[in-house]
């Protein structure tokens, strides 16, 4: 664990600012929220901080320069802060220390990233100020005036769509408290339930650990907000009891994170994607919620199903469990008291914010019903510690974020790039979907997934609202393929801490993956040319649509489950 690794009064610096970071957004979300630049600011600033105290340079000087970018991190941020009026007031005038500002605040933004996400992800993001200084010698299709690059990196640094723009925005509001939320639920002991029930209810059924691997991903996955440490917790119970089960290693290793994805669809959480397509739509997240529900089961539907026929194969059965899950419901039914509160507040139209500050406190009252989970002063601390440093992932994307979509926007891309998709596909919505999967493909191999999900929604949506799809089921479209990297060769990390799990081939993992989670694939379609799936008409289409599709994803998965080959194989040869 990295934090073990810093010296004690680091760790004491550690601990403070996660606290402060709990104790200051939970302030803001129940009881008076911030002004916009404390709002994001306090948030960067922190996130920045802890990043290079955590991702820190191994020699002594290496740990100077940390300290000094946490400095220059403090200087800039903080003037942004202060000055946030002024700058706004002389918009288009700045002064020259105005742009010295910019240009170290967009430097600090892309060295933390290459820290924590990697360097094709500031690769992106320097062929992005490449793009947006040397724009008139682009192609003529994406070309633009282009600029000098302190007034780039100012136009990014301030301006309300880069550093500090949606992405910013999103994090601050939302995702830092539901970080900390599955945190604190987390160290309630909740996670084990989440194994224990499905385990009692399918365990011993015909593909049982399997189907454990299935439900148990979409109870906790909701709430992990990534796929891939979805796969890495709920894999590491369920894939050595998939493998004892007789799963082949590959098949047990590829099963897992294709029902991890799943996850990131499942209300009330959705990882980090719904809350910001709540914030590009302008749509209530309870909305969101519920437009989301009926896909995401169809997707662990179909799942469900490919693993039954798998398992019928080849004859796998699974072990009946000490307890009936009736015993376990009746014992622990309270762990899932926390996510029963924040979906009903978030229907009821409280903020998600809001809403998750109760769910912390509802995982701390659950946590003392147990002796060996009970979160103290020491609990509260470990589990802020805990949802900080989870937070730093995604938090460390934010100034290379800012980069790419400021230089889109700056560049007006955002505009022309919906004609170009269009014209790519000649005015074809289907051709449009496979030019957007391939497109968040590629950016998902070296981008996270939120990440790709709201930089290809800036660009790509506009071009299916064209071609008559919903915004909601627009931006489903895009948020559904840009977590097609999870599973999908060649870079499928999901699908590779799968197979490192199963200790299993790590293509032979990866293709399984791809091909249990096919319904990936199917849904952005069903989006598309069915506007019921995403709650669009009347409520006897929707009915009629969920019926359809319910009994088209039995099919779909029976089909891609191969056990019709068996047939072929059975059936005796005439000579």
């Amino acid at each position: 664990m990295l934090y073990e690794k810093l010296h004690k009064i680091e760790q004491i610096m550690f601990d403070a600012l996660a606290l402060g970071l709990v104790l200051f957004y939970s302030y803001s979300a129940v009881l008076e929220p911030a002004a916009t630049q404390y709002h994001r600011g306090i948030y960067i600033i922190i996130t920045y901080m802890l990043v290079f105290m955590l991702y820190r340079t191994p020699t002594v000087w290496g740990r100077v320069w940390d300290y000094i970018l946490i400095a220059a991190s403090i200087g800039s941020i903080g003037y942004w802060i202060v000055n946030f009026e002024a700058i706004n007031y002389r918009a288009g005038a700045e002064t020259e220390l105005d742009k010295w500002i910019a240009m170290v605040g967009v430097l600090i933004g892309v060295e933390l990233a290459r820290r924590v996400v990697g360097s094709v992800f500031v690769i992106i993001g320097a062929v992005m100020l490449l793009y947006g200084v040397y724009g008139e010698y682009a192609p003529e299709m994406i070309s633009h005036a282009g600029d000098t690059f302190p007034d780039l990196c100012t136009s990014i640094f301030y301006k309300s769509d880069g550093v500090f723009g949606i992405m910013a925005n999103v994090l601050a509001t939302y995702i830092i408290l539901f970080v900390i939320f599955g945190a604190f639920l987390e160290r309630s002991g909740a996670q084990r339930f989440f194994i224990d029930f499905p385990l009692a209810a399918v365990g011993h059924k015909i593909g049982g650990p399997a189907k454990v691997s299935v439900i148990a991903s979409g109870l906790f996955g909701s709430i992990s907000g990534s796929a891939i440490a979805n796969t890495v917790s709920t894999g590491a119970f369920t894939i050595p009891m998939m493998k004892k089960a007789g799963f082949r290693p590959h098949v047990a290793g590829g099963i897992e994170p294709a029902a991890s994805i799943g996850g990131m669809f499942m209300p009330p959480i959705m990882g980090a994607g719904g809350f910001i397509m709540a914030e590009l739509t302008g749509v209530p997240y309870s909305t969101i919620m519920l437009v989301a529900i009926f896909p995401a089961l169809m997707y662990f539907f179909s799942v469900f199903v490919m693993v039954h026929y798998e398992a019928k194969r080849f004859n796998i059965v699974g072990e009946k469990s000490k307890e009936s899950a009736k015993e376990i419901l009746k014992k622990e039914w309270f762990y899932v008291l926390p996510l029963v509160i924040i979906t009903i507040f978030m229907l009821l139209g409280y903020s998600p914010g809001y809403s998750a500050i109760l769910g912390i406190v509802a995982c701390i009252v659950v946590s003392w019903f147990r002796k060996g989970t009970r979160i103290d002063l020491k609990g509260f601390l470990e589990a802020s510690r805990a949802g900080a440093e989870s937070s730093l992932k995604i938090g460390a994307t934010v100034g290379v974020i800012g980069i790419i979509i400021g230089v889109l926007t700056y560049s007006g891309l955002v505009l022309t790039f919906a004609d170009i998709v269009i014209e790519l596909a000649d005015g074809k919505l289907w051709l449009t979907i496979l030019l957007i999967a391939l497109a968040s493909l590629i950016l998902g191999m070296g981008v996270p997934v939120t990440a790709a999900y709201l930089i290809t929604a800036v660009v790509a949506v506009p071009a299916l609202t064209e071609l008559g799809v919903n915004p909601i089921a627009a931006h489903m479209i895009v948020y559904w393929l840009s977590q097609d990297s999870n599973i999908t060769p060649p870079v499928c990390i999901a699908a590779f801490a799968g197979a490192t799990i199963a200790k299993a081939n790590m293509w032979k993992t990866a293709f399984t993956s791809f091909k249990f989670a096919k319904f990936l694939y199917l849904g952005p379609f069903l989006f598309g040319y069915v506007p019921g799936f995403s709650l669009d008409g009347t409520v006897k289409d929707i009915a009629v649509t969920f019926i359809l599709i319910l009994i088209g994803t039995y099919g779909y998965a029976w089909l891609l489950s191969g056990i019709w080959l068996d047939w072929f194989k059975k059936s005796p040869v005439k000579t």
